[in-house]
Order: C-alpha cells, then structure tokens, then sequence
C-alpha cells in the first residue's frame, strides 16, 4: 500500500500556477537559514495524549532548516540515552526528560521554556 498523501505540503507544496515567470526552485523552503540559538525560544512540552499512555517530551518552536532540526533531534536523543523523532517541526524524545533537555539547550544557548506538567 502506498502512503497516504494528508496535505499540500506532502504535495511538495506546489500545485498549479498560471504566472508565466514563476520559478519552481524559488519556493524551495529547505534554503530556510536557521538563527543563531541565543534567538530562538524553544517549548519543553510533556505529553502522553496519542502514544498509548507512554509519556514523551515534546520541542516546539524551532525556526529553521529540516537538517538543523534533524541534527538537534539526533544530539538531544543522545545526550538523554533514549530514542525519538523529529516530524512536522516538533522534537519528540521518548520519556519525561525534560529537565535534562531543558539543561543541554540552555548550555547550547537556546531560550527554553517549561511548558504543561
């Protein structure tokens, strides 16, 4: 079975355009620059709702490009020794680990925020 397509974004984004100059490479938004961490403020979320019971944290609120998230994903997973995923621009790391999460960014210079629980 193929997936399932849910949006214009699992589109690619674009669709149909009648201007005669429009450039399908200029509306790439992977060339997104991230900010420097000292101007992001990022959320410490807890959650449970929709996993079955397992607790999680959840970042939100990074601004940037997917392979700076998927980077930040992947060194807070092993900074916390578990596992996770990153989707539709939220962090997700398995566990209630937020204060350790909240530490590692502070020292990495990010605004972070505790937020629920």
């Amino acid at each position: 079975m193929s997936k399932k397509k849910l949006g214009l974004e699992d589109l690619g984004g674009f669709v149909f355009s009648t201007d005669n100059d429009f450039d399908i490479g200029a509306n790439n938004s992977d060339d997104t620059e991230t900010p420097a961490p000292k101007d992001q403020y990022l959320e410490a979320h807890y959650s449970n709702k929709g996993r079955g019971g397992k607790i999680v944290t959840v970042i939100k609120g990074f601004e940037g490009n997917d392979e700076d998230l998927n980077s930040l994903g992947k060194t807070l997973k092993k900074k916390c020794g578990v596992g996770g995923s990153v989707k539709d621009g939220e962090i997700i790391i398995q566990g209630d680990v937020r204060n350790k999460v909240m530490e590692f960014l502070k020292q990495e210079g990010y605004k972070v925020k505790r937020v629920g629980g």
